[in-house]
């Protein structure tokens, strides 16, 4: 069986029918800061990081099911992967796109009848159930809901190397994952603007003038993208009691 025929055992899954939200998992990028690795699958305490991003959801009562996003060769061989870690909501696992932004949208090509959809980094294995809850507790009272942290190091604007101004890091925040989009106003919005130079979902939303607000992330919600990440990572989870390593 290859990849393209397991994808096709899937169906649509139509969200006016569960409780909770859909969470798109995006894990389609080149890690191409990680020395050839795919840090999807880069084991922290013995477990992939994808798995340890999966479980997050999978525990949490917010969410309905997960649509996971990753390239056509890895489809196959991360099904098995979540079927190993009993990752029993996981509804979908469709092909990434050339950027992000295609990917959102192939994820969001299968979810149906959902008002709000989060999304969410597949590389950023430490998102909490209360950060997951804290997302989802604000959904509706704005387009969009992203958490972050308050930035603490002092920023400076430079231009070739000189130091032109000082930025006022006060109201300043380093932005996280997951981030909730109304589904709608998100998908018209990728319509409608160029979103080539944009990092992030909320700001497609924020580009259309829609309104998004922002809760409180975690300082150990980490996105893994370097070696020394992985390090980290495992410290987190062995504070948090999670680290299995012998």
């Amino acid at each position: 069986m290859n990849s393209l025929d397991f994808k096709l055992e899937y169906q649509t899954v139509n969200c006016a029918d569960n409780k909770g939200y859909p969470v798109i998992v995006v894990a389609a990028g080149n890690s191409t800061r990680m020395c050839g690795q795919n840090k999807q699958l880069i084991t922290l305490c013995g477990v992939p990081t994808i798995i340890h991003t999966l479980l997050a959801f999978e525990r949490s009562d917010f969410i309905s099911n997960i649509v996971l996003v990753t390239k056509k060769e890895d489809i196959l061989y991360l099904q098995n992967l979540a079927d190993k870690y009993l990752i029993t909501k996981l509804s979908d696992i469709v092909e990434g796109g050339s950027n992000r932004q295609e990917s959102v949208v192939n994820g969001l090509n299968v979810i149906k009848g959902a008002e709000y959809v989060l999304i969410h980094d597949g590389a950023r294995p430490l998102v909490s159930e209360q950060i997951i809850a804290r997302v989802c507790k604000e959904i509706g009272k704005a387009d969009g809901v992203i958490c972050g942290i308050p930035i603490t190091d002092t920023l400076k604007m430079t231009e070739n190397g000189i130091v032109k101004t000082t930025v006022d890091r006060n109201n300043m925040i380093s932005v996280q994952t997951p981030q909730a989009v109304n589904y709608n106003l998100y998908t018209a919005a990728l319509k409608s603007c160029d979103y080539s130079q944009l990092t992030d979902d909320a700001a497609i939303l924020e580009t259309m003038g829609y309104t998004v607000i922002c809760v409180e992330g975690e300082k150990s919600n980490i996105k893994i993208t370097t070696q020394e990440d992985i390090a980290l990572a495992e410290f987190y989870l062995e504070k948090r009691g999670e680290c299995e390593c012998e």
